[in-house]
């Protein structure tokens, strides 16, 4: 058996070594899809288009208008005295928000009734509109806290409520978005890359007619398949090292775990991901079937693995499809290593999930495979 097998995996690295388009295929597009998602890929708003309209024209109102100015993330298109003109730069996709500063705001700050302050954001990006409305809640208050300890210090009593927030997040002390997408990416890129090659793989043979010729020889089915998925196997080990050490060296990302954890959790995700691509490839019988599975299959895995969408935030039906994704227990691990550093006692619970979906779609695949040649 070791001998077959051996045949059979020199047959699919020479295969490969003789195709450097493949070589191709398998290395730039993913370095490239990395360097796209760590600098595309974010949270961050900057540059928010910003109209601000101050019919008040008192100190208080220009210093809270200073503010916006000097905070980095506002771009200010118009500096009026015309709210009119403001709602219509909203209407117009020239401003993003609007900050309406009534008359007034000065005079109810000082005598403590409370300063009425107006923000129209435009909603039909609502992503956009509720980070740049955070981001004008965070100078608001910023401005309400400069006021209170000013008068503190005068010795007035301040008509604000003292309240101090400290912050300190744990694991990601800037809150940089690459810490948080670069992982992620690592699962993702690998599961489409692992899924499309055994999905074809399998396949082209069949289309070919060289699948007939391969099972005449004395290998078995079962060794074929073990020749045809390990290539695949170190594929994707070579993805996941690539893509790691483009994340660690060029966008700074810390891997503060433990390697060998890493390596466990993403062999067990490879046989995941192989399996399922087998499995894809059994109940396909041409590369256009396969591609049509392929699509299919890969958008779903990714909307419903936490990516980029809390799985919390989710229907209850579509939790528990989360489930039987390989993905959402990868990202787990991944960045459970990558940033804070947990072992098994931690991530025991996707390791075994991951090695469980392995086994049911390898043998599942394994056996429908033999049924089709039958």
């Amino acid at each position: 058996m070791i001998e077959r097998l051996r045949v059979m995996l020199f047959k699919e690295y020479i295969e490969l070594w003789r195709d450097p388009w493949a070589i191709f295929r398998l290395i730039v597009p993913l370095v490239l899809q990395v360097i796209i998602y760590g600098y595309a890929a974010t949270f961050d708003v900057s540059h928010v288009a910003t109209a601000i309209v101050d019919l008040d024209r008192s100190q208080a109102s220009r210093d809270l208008v200073s503010r916006f100015s000097a905070a980095g993330r506002f771009d200010i298109v118009r500096s009026g005295l015309d709210e009119k003109e403001a709602l219509h730069d909203i209407d117009t996709d020239r401003a993003v928000i609007a900050v309406i500063i009534h008359a007034g705001f000065g005079q109810h700050l000082a005598d403590g009734s409370g300063a009425p302050l107006g923000v129209v954001v435009d909603g039909s990006n609502s992503n956009t509109a509720m980070i740049a409305a955070g981001y004008v809640g965070e100078i608001v208050a910023q401005f309400e806290a400069q006021r209170s300890a000013d008068l503190r210090a005068m010795n007035a009593v301040s008509p604000f409520v003292a309240v101090s927030m400290q912050q300190r997040p744990w694991f990601n002390v800037s809150l940089d978005d690459r810490w948080f997408f670069i992982p992620g990416v690592i699962g993702t890129l690998t599961l489409m890359q692992v899924i499309s090659l055994t999905a074809f793989a399998i396949v082209r043979e069949r289309e070919l007619g060289t699948l007939e010729q391969v099972l005449v020889t004395p290998i078995r089915p079962f060794e074929f398949i073990l020749g045809k998925t390990i290539p695949f196997f170190m594929i994707g080990l070579v993805d996941i090292l690539i893509v790691a050490l483009l994340g660690v060296f060029w966008f700074d990302v810390p891997f503060i775990g433990s390697p060998f954890v890493m390596l466990v959790g993403a062999s067990l995700f490879l046989l995941a991901a192989l399996g399922l691509g087998l499995f894809l490839s059994t109940v396909s019988q041409t590369q256009q079937q396969a591609f049509s599975l392929n699509f299919f299959i890969l958008n779903p895995i990714f909307i419903l693995s936490g990516f980029a969408f809390p799985i919390s935030s989710m229907p209850a039906v579509l939790q528990w499809l989360t489930l039987v994704n390989p993905l959402r227990y990868f990202l787990v691990v991944i960045r459970g290593v990558f940033l804070k550093g947990v072992g098994f006692a931690v991530l025991w619970p996707q390791m075994a999930a991951l090695a469980l979906f392995a086994i049911a779609m390898l043998s599942i695949s394994v056996l429908r495979f033999r049924k089709s040649l039958d």
